[in-house]
Formats: structure tokens, sequence, C-alpha cells
């Protein structure tokens, strides 16, 4: 939910001071300028994050989740940054993805676990990439692209333990486990990994928690009957590194905490977690005019001024990743002030009332980041999470590394 000093200030609106440090005024380079928008991504931040999970995992490795774009920070500086802090393991969903880590010369363990039938499994073996399997057709994939290119392939394989989603699962295990150890003898994969994913680990009390941990070591256990030997055992994502200790194993898999956001509210806030967000969201006005009350604004005219006042125009939309359910609600430190977008979210532009407060064009907005309004303050005005608020940040908006040289 939006903090309540934030609360307060959009019923309220006192002035608030604009506050952008050195380095972020940095990130206003020609090409971000002519845009008008800028996604400052805090590789420092994310270093720190990563610190802070290595903390908390106690003694566990540490797999830095950089699928989606790293969350909509960028895939190659985020992952060289989180291995720069010591994440052991780089976990990406699609194979293209971890095929881009090693052609951007990206090395280091990486896992990859998403692929349908006829992906890029040879060209992952080649690549020294990890692979998840989940069913004995993905198996047997592997393991013919392993026999065509000639080395033998690494997997990892998953269980479903009540996810009901990727995974064998339990009635199948014995099976998968079984193929894999066959097909382990005959040198064509090497079983390095046994993992799952949890459904609830947001809620530390809901019972699945447990019962899902359960049925994993259920399984380890299965599969070192049969002579699997696996080199990590992994199911812990972000909320279940922080408090879901037994779930740790050895290597656990934080994705939204290294970004420095905070993987639910049953977890606690990002501060409460120790965490810093990373990526800092802002725009430069691109018109400010006085209109008269009773004026309506954007489509729809479901914003209406109430007396003569000065609008902003901020050149973002949903084309850029600003969720369309803003309407009246979306958070912007703007000309001093906590305030909500007015009216629509249009593909290209939003406006803001800025009321009685001296604004120019050019002058610089705060969408989210650690000055301003946070995702978790946009989660909240769009009845959704924070994880959409950043990942749907889209490419018209260019990316300003901060701590890259680090």
């Amino acid at each position: 939910m939006v903090h309540t000093d934030r609360v307060s200030a959009l019923q309220n609106p006192g002035r608030l001071p604009m506050v952008t440090t050195p380095a972020e005024s940095a990130t206003w380079t020609v090409n971000a300028r002519a845009r008008g928008a800028v996604a400052a991504i805090n590789l420092d931040a994310l270093r720190a994050n990563v610190g802070r999970c290595r903390e908390v995992a106690s003694g566990a490795d540490v797999m830095a989740i950089v699928k989606a774009d790293a969350y909509g920070h960028g895939l190659v500086p985020c992952a060289v940054a989180a291995r720069d802090a010591g994440a052991t393991w780089l976990g990406v969903a699609l194979l293209d993805e971890a095929l881009a880590l090693r052609s951007a010369g990206v090395g280091g363990r990486v896992l990859a676990w998403l692929g349908s039938p006829g992906a890029r499994w040879a060209e992952c073996i080649d690549n020294d990439i990890d692979i998840s399997v989940s069913a004995r057709w993905s198996l047997d994939a592997v393991a013919a692209a392993a026999k065509s290119a000639g080395r033998r392939a690494r997997v990892h394989l998953k269980v479903d333990t009540g996810l009901s989603r990727g995974g064998g699962t339990i009635a199948d295990w014995s099976e998968l486990a079984q193929a894999a150890h066959a097909l382990q003898s005959l040198g064509l994969v090497e079983v390095v990994g046994l993992w799952s994913h949890f459904a609830n680990a947001d809620r530390p009390a809901e019972p699945s928690n447990a019962s899902q941990t359960a049925a994993f070591d259920s399984a380890v256990d299965y599969a070192r009957g049969v002579g699997l030997e696996p080199e990590v055992l992994h199911m812990a994502n972000s909320a279940a590194t922080f408090v879901l200790p037994q779930s740790r194993y050895n290597l656990v898999r934080p994705g939204i905490a290294i970004y420095g956001l905070s993987p639910g509210e049953e977890i606690g806030t990002s501060a409460d977690l120790g965490l810093t967000p990373v990526m800092s969201l802002r725009a430069l006005l691109a018109s400010v005019k006085q209109v008269p009350a009773g004026v309506g604004v954007s489509y729809g005219y479901e914003y209406v001024t109430r007396e003569p006042t000065s609008v902003g125009l901020i050149p973002m939309g949903y084309a850029d990743g600003l969720p369309r359910a803003a309407v009246n609600a979306g958070p912007v430190l703007a000309a001093g002030r906590l305030r909500t977008i007015a009216g629509r979210v249009s593909m290209d532009q939003v406006v803001v009332d800025l009321g009685s407060d001296p604004a120019s064009p050019g002058d610089e907005v705060v969408l989210f980041g650690v000055d301003g309004p946070t995702a978790d303050d946009w989660a909240a005005a769009c009845g959704t999470i924070a994880y959409e608020i950043v990942t749907r940040i889209g490419p018209r908006v260019p990316r300003a590394y901060l701590g890259a040289d680090r």
C-alpha cells in the first residue's frame, strides 16, 4: 500500500523537496533527455541486494534470477553486477535468454528452465548452459540433443510439489528419475540439480509451504535412492530465502529481492528486509499550460479540473509500460508535490494537475524511485504487484546504468 506519509501528501499536498542525486542527474544523457524519460538502474544497489541475499542464505549459494530482461532492469548489466556481488549462478526462464547471456560474454553457471518442443536444446548444450527437465519428453529431447552435440547435457530435474505448473508430478517422478539415471549411465546427461517452486512462500504461515518442502525432500530421497547424486538442491525463491530457512538447501533463487523490492506484504517492506530498490523511473515535462475550471482532461473526461490550474504533460504511457489501470491513481512526484495522474493513461502520455505550483517544460518528475513514489505504491494504486510494474517498463524508455564501471 502507499505509505501513510504519501497518503497524507496526496490528500493534503504540502510541498515535498525534489531530491535528485548527482549520479541520477548524470543519467540524463543526450538520448534520454531527447526521449524525455529514463529508467535509472543503480547497479550498486543491486550488488548490495545480492549481498544481503547471500547474508540471509546462511551459507547457501545464490542463483540470481535475471529472467524477463532482469525484471525490466536489463539482462546483461544486471547479470554482470550480480556475478560481481557473489552470485554463483544465474537463472533465466527462456533458453533464448541464456543464449543471450552467452552471446554477451557472460560466463559461469546459468540455468534455463522453460523450453517447448523444438527448443534450442543443442545450442544450450554447446554453450555450457544447464537445462531444466520437467517431463520424460523433454528429458528425451535433451538427451537426443546431447548425442547430436557430442557432449553431455547438464540437467536439473524439476518436481511439481504443489504449484501445479512446471515440473514432473509426484506420480511421474519415479519414471523421470529412473530414466534420467539410465541416460546418465549412457553419458548423455548429468543430473546436477533437483528443484521445485513454492506456490505460497509469500505467506509464511500457509500450510502448503511445509507440505511442499516435505514433498521435495521425499523426491530428493527417491532420486538419491536410484543412484542420482545432485550437486545442488534448490527451492527457495525471494520470499522463502528470507522466511523459510528449511527450504534453502545449498542454493537459493532470489528474483525480485535482488532488484530491491519485497516479495510480499507478509514478508515485510524492502526497508524491513534491508533491500534498496534498483530502478528509478523519471521523465521530463513535455509541456505545461494553464486551463480553466471545469475542463475535462484526457480521454473520457474521467478527470475534470475543479479550479483554474496548470497541467503538465509527461511523455510516457501504456506503450511504455505504465498501467492503464492507473487512471486518477498513479502517483507522481512533480513540481515538489506527490500527485496522481489526472484522467486516463494514454498510449504515449499522461497528464498531472500541477495546481498553482511553478513548473516548466523540461522539469524532472519521478514516477517511482527511492526519492519519490515506489513501485509498491504504483502496484497498490493499480491493483497489481510490484513485479509487474517494473517488468512492464518497455524498450522505448532508455536505461541508464549507475555503477556500471564497478
